[in-house]
């Protein structure tokens, strides 16, 4: 199971929580982004419980003011379906 969550932290703060997101496990990919969102996150789980686990660690890390959260879906021709 993949979600990526797209978030958003208080200006002058993006460095300091990317390096508290790479930290967390299940955490497999994590970039800063211009435009509405200030970070990128890709996250990988076997269980719906480990993906709300790893969602609300992120959104514990201090300086982040709001998350969005996306579940992958597959079977839609991402890179995803060609790993099975």
């Amino acid at each position: 199971m993949i979600v990526y969550i797209l978030v958003t932290c208080v200006p002058g703060n993006e460095k300091d929580v990317i390096a508290k997101i790479k930290l967390l496990p299940n955490v497999i990919e994590v970039n800063g982004v211009m435009g509405k969102y200030d970070i990128f996150i890709k996250v990988s789980a076997d269980t719906p419980p480990t993906v709300d686990l790893a969602i609300s660690k992120v959104r514990s890390i201090p300086n982040i003011t709001s998350t969005f959260t996306m579940s992958a879906i597959y079977g839609q021709g991402g890179t995803m379906d060609s790993e099975k």
